[in-house]
């Protein structure tokens, strides 16, 4: 098993490089937030309509297959199941609702005048059911469709498109866009550089943290336990003794990570300051920012919940 290739969360794609990767990282930061913030007080066609603009963009961008099939596989395959769950559970309102208008359905017709040559056409009410599917024990209803859709969109949305910025950006990139965006709160003597170096190591450790648990993973398959002789409580005390080893190894790399920076003069953040980019906004970012004021402005007239 190898945790880089058949789980690649939170690692970028070197390459090929693609469009998004050229993207300015600010104006992807900036995606990134939308998508996360339009989420709120929005109807389900936006909620909808958000899952299948990441789709979209995914494929547009020509991210290679096999780096996101198994992640948008395990995803679409997880809010589905959130969606059947959640539609099928009871809603939670012990109310018995009723329709408004009787058992029979009824056809309104104006009466007829004398005086009109015209006459109106027949309006049909229809009827109005808060229960849509009930045949046994399965029961859905508007309340119960509604949270389920929520649900399903809402981890599908949060985990995709963190994925996705995290995919097509560097670390460093992340960094120095984040860096930029908070120069105003040095103004309020807050530790910006500090933050920032803080996230980017953060960033770097990840795959360090998939190498250790794929070596340990690889390590305990090749001693060939008899798990059965062990029994669940001899199981427990090698899983724990797997997970000890695990801290102590990144404890290991961190520390072997801080003497680095020291032997480097990474002593203070004030001191040993490194520009990663050179971040300029160029024609495809003005593009990227006049498609994300055309998808507010998408978002406030129709997708707002009412």
């Amino acid at each position: 098993m190898d945790l880089l290739r058949s789980l690649p969360l939170g690692l970028y794609l070197e390459q090929p490089q693609t469009w998004l990767h050229k993207i300015d990282p600010r104006v992807k930061f900036a995606w990134l937030m939308s998508f996360l913030t339009s989420y709120v007080l929005a109807n389900n066609f936006w909620r909808v309509l958000l899952v299948v603009i990441l789709v979209i963009a995914t494929l547009i961008a020509r991210i290679p297959r096999r780096v996101w099939q198994q992640q948008m596989g395990w995803l679409l395959m997880l809010s589905f199941f959130v969606l059947a769950i959640a539609a099928l559970s009871p809603d939670g309102l012990g109310v018995d609702y009723q329709p408004r208008l009787p058992a029979n359905e009824q056809i309104l017709t104006q009466p007829a005048n004398s005086n009109n040559l015209v006459q109106e056409p027949a309006v049909e009410k229809k009827k109005y059911s808060y229960v849509l599917f009930h045949k046994g024990p399965v029961k859905v209803t508007r309340y119960s469709l509604s949270l389920a859709v929520r649900l399903s969109t809402l981890i599908f949305t949060v985990i995709y498109s963190t994925n996705l910025y995290l995919l097509t950006t560097a670390p460093e990139e992340i960094t120095s866009s984040i860096e930029s965006l908070m120069q105003p709160l040095r103004r309020f003597k807050l530790p910006v550089t500090e933050i920032t170096l803080t996230l980017t190591l953060s960033l770097r450790f990840i795959p360090l943290v998939l190498e250790e648990v794929q070596n340990l993973f690889r390590s305990v398959m090749t001693r060939a336990i008899n798990w059965k002789k062990l029994g669940l409580k001899g199981a427990f005390k090698v899983w724990m003794i797997v997970a000890e080893r695990l801290l102590e190894n990144l404890l290991l790399r961190a520390d072997q990570m801080a003497n680095a920076m020291m032997v480097r003069g990474f002593t203070s953040p004030n001191e040993h300051r490194v520009q990663w980019h050179d971040l300029r906004l160029k024609g495809r970012d003005w593009l990227a920012i006049a498609t994300l004021i055309l998808f507010w402005g998408i978002r406030l007239a129709i997708g707002t919940e009412v």
